[in-house]
């Protein structure tokens, strides 16, 4: 491994190196006019000068990606918190006040008189709760009271009151799993992969954010070249001037040379432009958009690169991001959800078995009337005597007047049912993810290593860019020193100088390109590539009752263009 300092005299001598090989020619550099004079960004624009270290720590501050990321995990916890809350014991009470007057159509009635008056108040208190292992309660406790004019009755008024409790229990489908701890399950597994896309979403980001950082700073390097460029034209066409003056030059080169000016004029305009695009693809990653300064904020990249030739291990990396791919292990988690459901689609084949036992206990008072026995159905009231609501209640909870019913109830679909075909539904499915995740394996395998080869490739082309660039500007030196001589024309100088801008940008795009492929084979191993700043998958897994589905989209977030721009020249390597 070896790591080159490159220091910023050297950037220097890159970016106005084409100025030295002007200077054979001995003249004055020429005054810019104002069109030709790079702007200040933004005008007014405040100036805020940053590292990249720096531009990540405001990153993981306001970004709009991860902040939308750091939101489902919250999600995710409310629904987890949902699912568990359909075990939650449920209270109830009523209470119910009704009368009733019925016409005395016959003897039978126990009417009195013209009609019989019954009034009633009813009270309820309940408790029921759905159990975590698939059983069920219910405690009711009711009490009445009563006052009626039928002669047949023994109590005027009369209160009763009852508990009743019930327990089903199903002994094979829903007894190791139902639907509502295959919903909490899933939910759970879903509350992981927030955790994972949040990581995803973290990582993405910081990759976005060193990328745009450096592709600023490369443009704003990119502007200089063009610039020393046109200065060059400039100063070929204020020789080409002096020439026509003397004669020794017809006055038509001038033409040729105006012409030159013009273009190198426009490639300064587009590099402006460029570093306007690139300011706000990195003012759009990192600042908070809420900041009423948000578009008048001008980045200032601060960092000098050091730039360090790696040794790659690609059969290492690939494990690496094997065992540590957010997208790998998203898949892996909704492989265990699809699991889930087989279990719950297997249960639910089984056989309907539930058990079900209510117990219920009465106790009964008021005032109890005494009658006349000589009647055939009940005679005239003799005497009374009053059982209080306490007698009531000793008899409930003396056990005085028990009732109780244990049933077993068995159900089964005769042919093919619904559950089984959900269960070969939910086999093949979890199939189908197996191969789909070997698919993601060989996939994750093949970006490993193509960002492995890219890095390679880069060292390889930042050395050939460098020689290109200086045996560009021997060439421009030589041909500057034949036009001076005469054996030269101002078609191969512009053309010399056309050819050292485009090798000075070939090497800053070189040492770009090499830098972006370490942060992306950094960031290989843990994310996909595609996509930008914040882009991931959101993988949710809903439970559907047999199977799993998967619903899958892109986060949206700010996508930036990626790159490093470290100095340039001749530095030794």
């Amino acid at each position: 491994m070896r790591t080159i300092a490159i220091p910023a005299c050297l950037v220097a001598a890159l970016v106005f190196g084409a100025g030295t090989v002007a200077s054979v020619s001995a003249q004055q550099p020429t005054d810019r006019t104002p069109q030709q004079q790079a702007p200040p960004a933004g005008g007014d624009a405040q100036v805020r000068r940053l590292d990249s270290a720096e531009a990540v720590r405001l990153a993981l501050e306001n970004n709009l990606g991860i902040q939308v990321a750091r939101m489902n995990p919250q999600i995710e916890d409310l629904s987890v918190a949902q699912a568990r809350a359909a075990w939650a014991p449920n209270f109830g009470s009523t209470f119910q006040q009704n009368g009733t007057d019925t016409p005395n159509s016959s003897f039978l009635t126990g009417a009195s008189g013209a009609k019989l008056t019954t009034n009633r108040f009813n009270s309820n208190v309940g408790l029921d709760q759905a159990l975590p292992w698939g059983g069920s309660y219910s405690i009711g406790w009711d009490s009445a009271r009563t006052t009626t004019t039928n002669l047949f009755a023994n109590f005027s008024p009369q209160v009763q009151s009852s508990l009743a409790l019930n327990y089903t229990q199903p002994l094979l489908r829903g007894f190791h799993i139902d639907a509502t701890r295959q919903q909490l399950l899933v939910n759970e597994k879903n509350r992981e992969i927030a955790d994972v896309q949040l990581r995803e979403s973290v990582t993405s980001t910081t990759r976005a954010v060193r990328n745009a950082y450096w592709e600023l700073a490369y443009a704003i390097a990119s502007l200089q070249v063009q610039q020393q460029s046109l200065d060059l034209a400039n100063e070929a066409l204020r020789n080409t001037r002096a020439r026509v003056e003397i004669g020794t030059t017809p006055p038509i080169d001038i033409v040729e040379a105006e012409a030159e000016v013009a273009q190198r004029q426009e490639a300064v305009i587009l590099g402006q432009s460029q570093i306007e695009t690139s300011q706000d693809t990195l003012r759009s990653l990192i600042f908070n958009t809420n900041d009423p300064n948000f578009w008048n904020v001008r980045i200032e990249p601060t960092e000098m690169p050091q730039v360090t030739m790696v040794t790659v291990d690609t059969n290492a990396l690939m494990r690496n991001a094997l065992d540590k791919r957010t997208d790998l292990e998203q898949t892996k988690k909704t492989i265990e959800a699809s699991d889930i459901s087989i279990r719950f689609a297997r249960n639910q084949t089984l056989p309907d078995v539930t058990a079900s036992i209510d117990y219920g206990l009465t106790g009964l008072g008021g005032t109890r009337l005494i009658r006349d026995s000589t009647g055939i159905f009940g005679g005239a009231v003799i005497g009374q005597t009053v059982r209080g609501f306490g007698s009531v209640l000793g008899d409930l909870f003396g056990n005085d007047f028990p009732n109780w019913t244990a049933s077993l109830n068995i159900r089964y679909p005769i042919g093919t049912s619904q559950a089984e075909a959900n269960l070969a539904r939910a086999r093949l499915q979890y199939a189908q993810s197996q191969t789909q995740l070997r698919n993601q394996q060989l996939q994750i395998s093949l970006q490993v290593r193509d960002s492995a080869r890219q890095v390679q490739t880069n060292q390889k082309r930042m050395d050939t860019t460098r020689v290109s660039r200086e045996l560009a500007e021997r060439r421009l030196e030589a041909e500057q020193r034949k036009f001076a001589a005469g054996t030269s024309t101002n078609f191969l100088v512009f053309q010399a100088q056309r050819d050292l801008a485009q090798a000075q940008n070939n090497e800053l795009r070189a040492l770009l390109d090499y830098q972006r492929s370490l942060v992306d084979l950094d960031a290989v191993q843990e994310v996909p590539l595609t996509g930008g700043a914040g882009s991931g998958s959101t993988t949710t897994v809903i439970a559907t009752g047999g199977a799993t589905t998967s619903n899958t989209g892109a986060v949206s977030a700010s996508t930036g263009t990626g790159g490093f721009i470290s100095g340039t020249g001749q530095g030794q390597r």
